[in-house]
């Protein structure tokens, strides 16, 4: 079992930028895809960006040039680095791990885009 805890939301002006992270209980080095999702009000959750263990990433077009993922050399710690944030990106962000065919999930982190 993996316990991922998410941090850094909070309330950001439109243009602005935020660095999400997520916190792994154990490290995880193969065999892995980290990713974040979101879920905006009234909307279903979607994929914000994705990276695997062959370090190959996968962005959305909305959302590319904006969004990236990383990951730390400690192998516990995933990022979401997201700038020219617009309110259309207001939105629970969840990171979710999948480890040799498991699924884990965090309890989100609240992004909120206003001025």
């Amino acid at each position: 079992q993996v316990q991922l805890v998410e941090s850094g939301g909070g309330l950001v002006q439109p243009g602005g930028s935020l660095r999400l992270s997520c916190s792994a209980s154990k490290a995880y080095s193969t065999n892995f895809v980290i990713s974040w999702y979101r879920q905006g009000p009234g909307k279903q959750r979607e994929l914000a960006a994705s990276l695997t263990s062959k370090n190959t990433t996968n962005v959305p077009e909305s959302m590319q040039g904006r969004f990236t993922i990383s990951r730390d050399n400690d192998k516990k710690t995933a990022y979401l680095q997201m700038s020219s944030l617009n309110p259309e990106d207001t939105a629970t962000y969840y990171c979710n791990l999948r480890w040799f065919g498991q699924d884990f999930w965090g309890q989100g982190t609240q992004v909120t885009v206003s001025s």
